[in-house]
């Protein structure tokens, strides 16, 4: 394990060291996406393009479910490696690990025998029923594969194996897009083919990082006899001396229920900051309904425009989760001020930036993706409005990943319901009835604003001593 990059490397080589894999990783992820979504659209066929799309929101399910014990267990595993306690991380490690599968399995199970609730659940119809199926069926047999590649992607973080992640990461992504077109158009296995490649990259990603865990990382393990110790009994020795010889009378979990407590404690928050992404978009849509679908199409595209920016600021501010959570648990509040200093700063400017030169290419953008003038016209203005709150974006991102990585599981998870759920579903309510289109428009704008203010509040009250001038009050009051 690297700990001068953790400990003593200038703050933003530390930063950029950690978080740019991941930045680079999660834009694969969105090629990939767009990819997956032209390789479908291309078969012409609408029935399928609408049971994937139905079917879809199974996987993001299934990376909510991997980030609580990817995250939850990166935030925990980080802080014991700042106390230096490697055997305990790694012990964490293990049981990450092996719970995903088990998360999986089950899935499996209960998506199998309630596969046709679920379908109804979806939105499958008659037209829609087989090609939602063939998806469904394969992305649920391949959860516990899907589901597991989330622990390792970001548990290897916490050594500082950022570009390790990211290869593997990228690695399953490529061969993804490699048998997506392969598998759809060629072999004519439609919806399944799609399906069949996402399962089957999700494999090889697995296999890269269990050969990584057991060859090259010395902190973490999926050895499961780690989750084991021997329960011992000191008995006198056949002579009668008082030296007491050791002897195994049994074994007993290593593991107690503080340990997985902070790890839910923190995955579960992560992972609903995943679902509620969707249960937004939901939102908006049923709002916008009313004033016809072209406003529905606009903002589906405007937001997937934003969305390109939000990842990246995700990427940057979760990269540096493991330098946050190692200085946290070292109690290295003076290089924690710095890291945090630098966060706020650089994601602000960034996301200043990206306001500006999004705003100025919006119509561009929007032709992009659709060349109906009246869609792009409504879109790049639902666009500029969207582009109006990136600032606050950047500042809750930074703000929920420092509570994660501090351990601060109750602020995690208020910002986590939020910006795209509770204050979301206010702004939509109070804007569609005092401003009309205006307002459901400039909900989300609203929302991120009024998170942004929430997250400033809660830092200052869970997290006093990494205020600016924090350490200056200690000594005064110290030497009073």
């Amino acid at each position: 394990m690297d700990d001068a990059l953790f400990e003593k490397a200038p703050v933003p080589k530390a930063y950029f060291s950690l978080a740019m894999p991941v930045v680079l990783g999660m834009l694969v992820t969105l090629v990939y996406n767009m990819v997956d979504t032209y390789v479908i659209a291309h078969t012409g066929d609408t029935s399928m393009v609408a049971g994937v799309s139905l079917t879809a929101p199974v996987f993001t399910v299934m990376i909510a479910l991997g980030d609580i014990f990817g995250l939850g267990g990166a935030s925990v595993i980080s802080r014991l490696f700042g106390q230096r306690r490697y055997e305990d991380g790694k012990r964490l490690s293990v049981f990450c690990f092996y719970a995903a599968i088990v998360t999986g399995l089950v899935i499996v199970a209960f998506g199998l025998i309630f596969r046709a609730q679920m379908l109804v659940l979806l939105g499958a119809t008659d037209d829609t029923w087989r090609h939602a199926s063939d998806f469904y069926t394969l992305i649920i047999i391949g959860s516990p594969f899907i589901i597991a590649s989330m622990t390792p992607v970001n548990l290897l973080r916490t050594e500082g194996h950022a570009v390790q992640s990211m290869i593997g990461s990228v690695a399953g992504t490529l061969v993804n897009i490699a048998l997506n077109p392969l598998f759809v158009h060629v072999f004519a296995w439609g919806a399944a083919g799609s399906a069949g490649a996402t399962v089957i990259a999700n494999i090889c990603t697995d296999a890269y990082f269990v050969w990584f865990l057991l060859r090259r990382s010395p902190n973490l393990s999926i050895d499961p006899r780690l989750l084991l110790v021997r329960a011992d009994a000191a008995v006198r020795g056949l002579t009668g001396s008082v030296t007491a010889t050791r002897v195994a009378i049994g074994r007993r979990l290593a593991l107690d229920a503080h340990d997985i407590r902070g790890i839910l404690a923190i995955g579960i928050p992560a992972a609903i900051t995943n679902l509620t992404q969707s249960v937004g978009i939901v939102m908006v849509n049923l709002f916008l309904l009313p004033y016809g679908t072209d406003t529905v199409a606009a903002m589906g595209i405007a937001l997937k425009v934003v969305m390109i920016a939000v990842l990246v600021f995700a990427g940057f501010a979760f990269g540096a989760q493991p330098l946050i959570g190692y200085n946290y648990g070292a109690r290295n509040m003076p290089r924690l001020r710095a890291i945090m200093r630098f966060s706020y700063g650089f994601l602000c400017l960034f996301a200043l930036a990206m306001t500006l030169v999004l705003s100025l290419a919006d119509r561009v953008l929007m032709r992009f993706f659709i060349a109906d003038e009246t869609i792009v016209t409504l879109g790049a203005g639902m666009l500029r409005v969207q582009l109006l709150s990136l600032v606050c974006v950047a500042i809750v991102m930074v703000t929920t990943c420092t509570f994660q990585s501090a351990g601060k599981a109750t602020g995690a998870f208020i910002l986590s319901i939020s910006r795209q759920g509770l204050l979301l579903a206010v702004t939509l309510f109070a804007g569609s009835r005092m401003f009309g289109y205006a307002g459901v428009i400039a909900a989300q704008a609203v929302a991120d604003l009024l998170t942004a203010v929430l997250a400033i509040v809660l830092f200052a009250m869970m997290l006093p001593e990494l205020l600016p001038g924090a350490s200056s009050r200690n000594k005064a009051q110290r030497s009073r």
